[in-house]
């Protein structure tokens, strides 16, 4: 019986997590379109081609920190949910989520270092550098 009420309530608690997740997902994109809204219409009141390269970086970097705080609620709730009586097979399917989401976030924070260390660098020393890339 104690064991059937904790199961329920680490279900319960890896649902509502998920649930977390979705919120900043939803809160991420509401965000991310207002702010790209904003983006092009400065572009088109005569905005400057670089700050306006910039303007969209910090959306999709901001976008990006918020995707990857979601997906550390998902493995929670993932960590949660195997937990309660975990199968080798869902044991097997957590390492599998929790490696393609610990990638995803492993390059998407060497993205955002990387977009940090370019905005820290001044622009006069920015045009002398040949393009890194992505």
């Amino acid at each position: 019986m104690p064991y059937d009420v904790i199961k329920e309530l680490t279900l319960l608690l890896s649902t509502i997590t998920e649930g977390v997740a979705a919120f900043v997902i939803a809160v991420a994109v509401i965000e991310a379109a207002f702010r790209t809204l904003l983006v092009i219409l400065q572009s088109f009141s005569g905005g400057e081609a670089a700050s306006g390269h910039e303007a969209k970086e910090d959306v999709r970097l901001r976008l990006g920190r918020w995707l990857a705080l979601a997906l550390e609620f998902l493995l929670a709730a993932d960590i949660l949910r195997t937990a309660v009586a975990p199968s080798w097979s869902e044991i097997g399917q957590l390492a599998a989520i929790a490696a393609i989401r610990t990638a995803l976030n492993f390059f998407l924070q060497i993205e955002i270092d990387r977009a940090e260390q370019r905005k820290a660098t001044p622009p006069e020393v920015r045009a002398g550098q040949p393009f890194a890339g992505r």
